[in-house]
């Protein structure tokens, strides 16, 4: 049991402002899954954020499932971040 709560797990989300109502999940998985996540993340320049409690909750969601109101809070903050990330990362070049 105590094996499976230190396992990594990573979820991906896709928002377009014009096409979705909600965030929706594109990927997720755990372990060699979820760092092969992170690693294409990565290289592709997109901002990744450490937030085991979201991540918990998103990772119960289905692959092209929107994410419920109930965490749009949560969600929010999550793309302020990611905004904010691109918009440093553009200041620099």
């Amino acid at each position: 049991m105590e094996e499976k709560r230190k396992q990594k797990k990573a979820v991906a989300l896709k928002y377009d402002q014009e096409n979705d109502a909600a965030p929706k999940i594109t990927a997720k998985g755990k372990g060699i899954v979820a760092e092969k996540i992170i690693e294409l993340a990565l290289a592709h320049d997109i901002p990744v954020k450490d937030d085991p409690d979201l991540i918990e909750i998103l990772s119960e969601l289905e692959i092209d499932e929107e994410i419920p109101s109930e965490i749009y809070v949560a969600v929010a903050e999550l793309l302020a971040f990611v905004y904010s990330a691109n918009k440093k990362r553009a200041a620099k070049s």
